[in-house]
């Protein structure tokens, strides 16, 4: 039985018409409908109820009669508007001829999608297109649940942008675009994107974000994963906020993979290598599942392809029980039926029974194509606040293992390390005490890290300033603390690899 609330999506803006939507774009800027516009107009908390997809602030904040107001509730909203007010401010006859606008009752115009402004990195005004009624659900979940619907820039979206490393490459592959967000990105540091979607309705949708952002055409191909890559076809990047959802079935295109468990991000992790140039990275958004009896970082290790340096940080964990009910809602499945969802919630409960899944994990997977005999593999847990974009911190990552890759104990301690920018050291005790109960180092950019380090750990980093060997200041500590240097120079070399790693440390030039 398909559900009664199900609605169809409404009939696209026409994809061929660039003319049309340069026009319309030109409108829109001129009447300041762009991400600093809106917050201007609406104030910082019914801007952030916008980009909740709460709309009863910012209907509040749009009872005028500016152009900027009219936009809002037009294409934000998705309220009708006079037509006679839309035609001082839009290419109306352009924009019903290329279906951007029908009519809606008797001189009233209505948007046929959800036409939202996003600023750009280097502040440019982007537009993405969606779907309506995806953006207008707040705590009830999406208003359209129809297979196909496309939605427009969520947290996970940005997240993704947040992480890509982004260094001018020639190709670039967005693997299920949505909305086309991560095309836009890539655009603007690739020669060439290639954007996939197994939905028609993302790849039509994408071809308009682009277009109405002013931004250059994608290369558009349809299928699942990578089945619409040619043979022998390799990419310098490649990113993907997949269907990662872990789901019996699959409703909704835009979040079910149709997969069992997770295995969706499982092959796609898979299936990577062998379609990433030499240096090149690939970054996932995914979820994962923690199964009875297996360690899931050991989990996640196997998903690696061979010759793939690989970074996966989990940044939270749900149980069953929340993982569904996340879901359930996102779907607006509890605004239904009680029986229905009672039915979808047990049956999900069920699936994770048999599969003897305990909780489910999210975060972010990082790879990068590598010639080194000895790949590195970092699968960790961080929780914690960071700071976006983080695309250069996965970068000097990866460029931190390169270094250390070719360092032996013996050259380790003939390096030479400075203490990273933004590292600060804290230590805690009982006031009047001699020696400090802890010292953390804490990063203030990028991961945020914080590792407690002993004595020895904060004088080495304490005396990280380029001019002295990691070995001569292990040997000075030995001399103040009356230690045997030799013991103390075998023991440390490990410790020293990690806080390069994490990017406390950052290797020195000793002549600079």
């Amino acid at each position: 039985m398909s559900d009664s609330s199900a609605s169809v999506p409404s009939v696209l803006p026409a994809a061929d018409r660039p003319d049309v939507a340069a026009r319309l774009r030109q409108a829109l800027l001129g009447a300041s409908f762009t991400a600093d516009g809106l917050l201007d107009l609406l104030g910082a908390p019914a801007y952030a109820a916008l980009a909740r997809s709460e709309t009863v602030p910012a209907l509040r904040a749009t009872r005028g009669d500016t152009p900027l107001e009219l936009l809002v509730r037009l294409f934000l909203l998705q309220q009708p508007v006079p037509r006679a007010a839309a035609a001082g401010v839009l290419p109306v006859e352009d924009c019903l001829q290329a279906g951007w606008l029908v009519p809606a009752g008797e001189d009233q115009l209505a948007a046929t999608v959800d036409v939202r402004p996003y600023g750009g990195p280097d502040g440019e005004d982007w537009f993405v297109v969606s779907d309506l009624g995806c953006a207008v659900g707040g705590a009830g979940g999406i208003a359209s649940r129809a297979q196909d619907v496309v939605l427009g820039v969520g947290g996970a979206s940005t997240t993704l942008a947040g992480i890509t490393v982004r260094t001018p490459v020639r190709t670039a592959l967005d693997l299920g675009t949505g909305s086309g967000i991560q095309a836009l990105h890539a655009g603007r540091h690739a020669t060439r994107v290639t954007a996939t979607d197994v939905n028609p309705r993302a790849l039509h949708i994408t071809a308009l974000t682009l277009a109405l952002s002013g931004a250059p055409a994608a290369d558009l191909r349809q299928g699942s994963l990578y089945e619409p890559v040619r043979d022998g076809e390799t990419f310098d990047l490649i990113v993907s906020n997949p269907p990662f959802v872990i789901s019996p079935g699959a409703r909704l295109t835009y979040r079910d993979g149709g997969m069992a468990g997770d295995d969706l991000c499982r092959t796609l992790v898979q299936e990577t290598g062998d379609r990433l140039n030499e240096g090149g990275y690939a970054q996932f958004l995914a979820n994962w599942e923690h199964v009875e009896g297996e360690d899931w970082q050991d989990r996640l290790r196997s998903w690696v392809p061979r010759g793939c340096d690989a970074w996966i940080v989990q940044r939270e964990v749900q149980d069953v029980t929340q993982y569904a009910e996340l879901w359930l809602r996102d779907a607006g499945d509890h605004r239904g039926d009680p029986a229905r969802y009672q039915a979808r919630y047990d049956a999900w409960l069920e699936e994770f029974e048999a599969r003897k899944v305990k909780a489910v994990g999210f975060g972010w997977i990082t790879l990068r194509r590598t010639g080194s005999a000895t790949p590195s593999v970092v699968v960790e847990e961080w929780p914690h606040p960071v700071e976006q974009p983080l695309g250069d911190t996965v970068r000097a990552h990866f460029d931190r293992l390169d270094q250390l890759r070719g360092l032996d104990d013996e050259a380790l301690l003939a390096a030479h390390f400075r203490l990273a920018p933004q590292v600060v050291q804290e230590q805690v005790g009982l006031p009047g005490a001699e020696d400090p109960e802890h010292v953390v180092l804490r990063q203030n950019r990028g991961m945020r890290r914080a590792t407690a380090v002993d004595t020895v750990g904060a004088g080495f980093v304490g005396a990280c300033d380029g001019s002295l060997s990691a070995g001569r200041i292990l040997d000075a500590i030995a001399e103040l603390m009356g230690e045997d240097p030799e013991q103390l120079r075998e023991r440390t070399p490990d410790r020293i690899r990690l806080l390069v790693e994490q990017g406390f440390l950052e290797p020195a030039d000793p002549a600079r």
